[in-house]
């Protein structure tokens, strides 16, 4: 690994820890924060939560597991060539969808409309509650206990109120500070990387189709380089072929750029990257064909019909389990019980954004379907 940039995070002079630990070497800090997010009950419940496709609508589509470590490689050769701290970005890019609910961005929805009058609900928030509070691992701390650099980056938004909560790690979003490089790096990694592989997954449901990805200015142009340089080439190589060419013309791109803001910026420390305007970007042009990218999987695929009607189900799931959760707490396991008598709807909507999709499907079914009482 080369030699971190002077405005790198340094896990020598790292924030520290909520609970101080002995050091781990021969680990460094992020080593230790990446490893305890692998090992993680909330990490290998990503197997089973949606991206875009529910699990058992197909094998190969990808999950909130397999996104998440698609965003960390995207992340890791980003941090490489800008000489940033690669361990701490994947660290926070594995644990950024830690907190997500089942169902995708449906079931966030439908939770947070549940969770109004108690706060809300949202994921960024509850990944950092997940890490900090929910995994059960360690006889000294609840959660996983980790550096305040992973946890600033897992928290990419925040509002005011809610930041005013959160103690040191919700400062920036008062004083109006950006976070770590390696932290805005994880951010748009994720954008590159599930704008991208959402396209792979639309077109391999056959929801969206190469035609219609004509339209888009950045994906037409690097599918005429492919059928210009291979004429013959056909099927699922065409699609694989046109979309890592996008990725590596979006990272590309986005090195570049970042290199002459944080030039401009004359950022010497990542205290001058705190104080400095967001430095990890795409140039404009290219930030217009990502915008254009993303409006065309919203029209033409997340408000697709069949993804609708997997979203109305979704959220009559996720609704159905809240009412019937914070209706009577006595259809929840007893450890969940434990905490909904100190933590009321909060504790409820900590058990059914840790579900996995079959695992929500199957608890809606135990408590609402006939045949289960039967059976």
């Amino acid at each position: 690994m080369n030699e971190l940039a002077s405005y790198a995070a340094q896990s020598t002079t790292s924030r520290g820890r909520l609970h101080a630990e002995p050091a781990a070497a021969p680990r460094s800090e992020f080593q230790r924060d990446r490893d305890r997010i692998i090992h993680s009950t909330a990490f290998r419940r990503l197997e089973y939560k949606t991206q875009v496709f529910v699990n058992h609508e197909g094998d190969l589509f990808r999950t909130r597991l397999t996104h998440s470590l698609e965003v960390a490689q995207i992340g890791r050769t980003i941090a490489r060539l800008l000489r940033l701290n690669e361990d701490l970005v994947e660290a926070v890019a594995l644990a950024h969808d830690l907190g997500h609910t089942p169902f995708g961005h449906a079931g966030q929805d439908a939770l947070n409309a549940c969770m109004r009058e108690h706060g809300g609900f949202e994921h960024n928030l509850q990944s950092l509650r997940v890490v900090d509070l929910l995994e059960e691992r360690y006889a000294e701390f609840d959660g996983l206990n980790l550096s305040f650099e992973a946890r600033e980056g897992i928290l990419k938004h925040c509002s005011l109120a809610h930041a005013e909560k959160l103690g040191e790690v919700g400062r920036r979003f008062i004083d109006k500070q950006q976070p770590s490089l390696e932290a805005q790096i994880a951010n748009l990694a994720d954008e590159i990387a599930y704008n991208n592989h959402d396209v792979d997954d639309g077109l391999r449901s056959g929801l969206i189709t190469l035609e219609q990805l004509a339209e888009v200015q950045v994906f037409a142009r690097h599918l005429d380089e492919v059928r210009a340089r291979y004429p013959l080439l056909t099927g699922r190589r065409v699609v694989t072929e046109t979309v890592r060419r996008i990725i590596n013309t979006l990272v590309i791109d986005l090195v570049d750029t970042t290199r002459v803001n944080i030039e401009r910026a004359g950022v010497a420390s990542i205290d001058d990257v705190r104080h400095a305007p967001p430095l990890v970007a795409f140039s404009p042009a290219l930030l217009d064909e990502h915008r254009e990218l993303k409006r065309f999987l919203l029209r033409r695929l997340y408000r697709h019909y069949k993804v609708a009607r997997m979203s109305a189900k979704a959220s009559r799931i996720i609704t159905d389990l809240y009412t019937a959760f914070t209706g009577d707490a006595r259809l929840l396991p007893p450890e969940h019980q434990e905490r909904e008598s100190v933590e009321g709807a909060r504790a409820v909507a900590d058990y059914i954004a840790g579900m996995t999709d079959r695992y929500a499907m199957r608890e809606h079914r135990r408590i609402f379907a006939v045949e289960e009482i039967l059976a």
